[in-house]
């Protein structure tokens, strides 16, 4: 099986693929000080619940956008499941399609990953949405260039902001308002509309703009954890995946096998 990691800046994804297709997933708070052994004594254990052994594992490809963690990955890997990861964007695993920016090397993982996997998975140009710590935007054009893209501050972090920065306002959660209507008709509802209603009101305006600079039909992929939930109040989006940049990661060691 082929264990893939995806470390953003707030959480870690761990998932085993089996013949292509996630198996299993396992999710953590990102700790670039977490050791390798405090990752197998986590991790492991969860594979037994799933009555899983360590043994099936031949494979391990990580993103990582934590660059202090990578050394911990390095020792899970070699010593309790007796292989070296490979690193997307990396020596075996550098990336094989155009990233046509100025500095392509500044190009996060997990964004290049979104980029692989979604133009896989479909035709034409593509706009990928990705919720994360922060909210990226990434044009990729029907030939599966990567052509550069839109980093926006993600929604938890404005909320983050607000809340931090003024005395009284009170700290929400994240969701869609009950009504309709953008009036709010107290200090929860007023937050509520301005975070979801003002988030949903860039993401169009910057689609529409990204659109209109491309200048050919672009299908929009949305992905990470928010996407659900502005599925549901939006029609910006022509797909959603969850797993996308967990799929890149799969996709990109089968090329990696191949090579």
């Amino acid at each position: 099986m082929l264990l893939a990691v995806d470390m953003g800046n707030t959480n870690v994804v761990f998932a085993l693929f089996e013949d292509g297709e996630i198996r299993t997933r396992w999710r953590i708070a990102t700790d670039p000080r977490r050791t390798g052994d405090e990752y197998a004594v986590w991790l492991i254990q969860l594979m037994q619940i799933e009555k899983i052994e360590p043994a099936v594992i031949t494979q391990m490809i990580v993103s990582t956008v934590v660059p202090r963690a990578r050394h911990n990955l390095e020792v899970l890997g070699q010593k309790y499941f007796g292989v070296t990861p490979i690193f997307a964007g990396e020596g075996v695993a550098e990336w094989d399609f155009p990233i046509d920016v100025d500095q392509p090397r500044s190009l996060g993982a997990d964004r290049a990953l979104n980029a692989l996997a979604a133009h896989a998975k479909h035709d034409g140009d593509l706009i990928v949405v990705d919720f994360g710590t922060a909210t990226t935007f990434d044009v990729v054009d029907f030939r599966g260039a990567y052509k550069g893209g839109i980093i926006a501050p993600g929604i938890n972090l404005s909320l983050e902001a607000l809340v931090s920065q003024t005395a009284k306002l009170p700290r929400v959660a994240i969701d869609a308002p009950h009504t309709s209507s953008v009036v709010g008709r107290n200090t929860e509802d007023q937050m509520m509309i301005g975070l979801f209603w003002g988030y949903v009101a860039m993401m169009e305006g910057l689609i529409a703009r990204l659109r209109a600079e491309i200048g050919r039909p672009a299908k929009v992929v949305a992905t990470g954890g928010l996407a659900i939930l502005f599925d549901q109040k939006t029609e910006i989006f022509d797909a959603v995946d969850a797993d996308l940049t967990l799929e890149g990661l799969a996709l990109l060691a089968e090329r990696t096998n191949a090579r």
